[in-house]
């Protein structure tokens, strides 16, 4: 149909039209006028609308799928957090009872050491460039924490507290290298002074060069004045290694601490220090050695060593019995035999 004046005037006539027509419909409700024209209608392009629809039915089915799928996807991720909130209740079970074991190692050294101590969880840790070693704990000025208040779990040595806050205070840790504390040997009473090495062992400088010290000896706090920074009697590790003496005035010994410091969690600030000094109370026990068993063992002879011994008395027996100086001389005999005569 070509593009003219009159088509155009057409059109706009239908238009017209069929506004009117769809104004009188509506107006009419179920008694409008063009009813019967709309059954004839439907009665007549019906089937063409069912075998359409039965054509794009595939198409259909498709976009419903796709929009059934974000549901699916839905219910998926809300089971999979269900799961997920499930598997970590039961983490965190896992996790209640080594905090219970950990509190209750440390009750044991707190009263061990007779230490007032106030229990607190470590919240965050410092960053660890440049060998800062620091935790906050969820304890501040609100719980009666002060700045050198030593700290302390089950282990051992934890640290002291550098910076207390209203509700937290971070606490630097005894392998950081600007950390030092006075230590004591145990039994012995040589005296040092230990410092954190980050991941390493503590470098323990003893104050006698002559020290008689082996891998295996352990040190405790010496204690500060006023027990600011340290208690006394608070475990800090084990020698591993030990230094050449160089005919120094100090020897060098290297100790590993009791306390791992990458996976503390439950520890306690001491509020209050203890009447005397604990010594080497708080020191865990040494493992007993295990009994040394002694087994005796009795070689046992051969089968056939009887029959040899037999046949070496035997043969013993022969050669006696053949000796000539178990025979009588002939001289011996002849004289019997003339004093037998009358």
């Amino acid at each position: 149909m070509r593009d003219t004046r009159e088509s155009r005037l057409l059109l706009v006539l239908l238009i017209a039209i069929a506004f009117a027509l769809i104004t009188v419909d509506i107006r009419g409700g179920q008694e409008s006028p063009v009813d019967g024209a709309r059954q004839a209608a439907a009665a007549v392009f019906g089937p063409v609308e069912n075998g359409v629809a039965a054509a794009v039915d595939p198409i259909g089915n498709a976009i419903g799928a796709v929009r059934d799928s974000g549901e699916r996807n839905t219910r998926i991720a809300a089971l999979e957090k269900e799961n997920a909130e499930l598997k970590a209740e039961l983490g965190s079970d896992d996790r209640n009872r080594n905090r219970l074991r950990e509190l209750d190692s440390m009750l044991k050294t707190a009263g061990a050491g007779q230490y007032g101590i106030k229990g607190a969880q470590v919240v965050a840790i410092g960053a660890a460039q440049g060998f800062s070693w620091t935790v906050t704990i969820d304890v501040g000025a609100r719980d009666g924490i002060k700045r050198d208040m030593t700290v302390l779990n089950g282990s051992g040595l934890v640290g002291r507290v550098t910076t207390v806050g209203p509700s937290t205070s971070t606490v630097l840790l005894a392998n950081d290298p600007d950390f030092t504390v006075g230590t004591r040997m145990e039994k012995t009473d040589e005296l040092g002074f230990a410092t954190g090495q980050g991941n390493g062992p503590l470098l323990v400088q003893l104050l006698n060069g002559k020290a008689k010290v082996q891998p295996g000896d352990r040190l405790v706090t010496f204690g500060s004045a006023g027990d600011k920074p340290f208690v006394p009697g608070v475990p800090v590790g084990e020698i591993v290694r030990v230094d050449p003496a160089g005919g120094g005035l100090t020897r060098n010994v290297h100790v590993r601490p009791y306390v791992g410091f990458s996976r503390l969690d439950i520890v306690g600030v001491v509020v209050q220090a203890p009447r005397s000094d604990p010594r080497d109370m708080v020191l865990p026990q040494k493992p007993k050695p295990a009994p040394t068993m002694t087994v005796t063992v009795t070689p046992t002879p051969p089968p056939n060593a009887d029959g040899q011994q037999a046949d070496q008395n035997a043969a013993n027996q022969n050669a006696a019995d053949q000796n000539p100086a178990n025979q009588p001389n002939d001289n011996q005999q002849n004289q019997n035999q003339g004093d037998a005569t009358p």
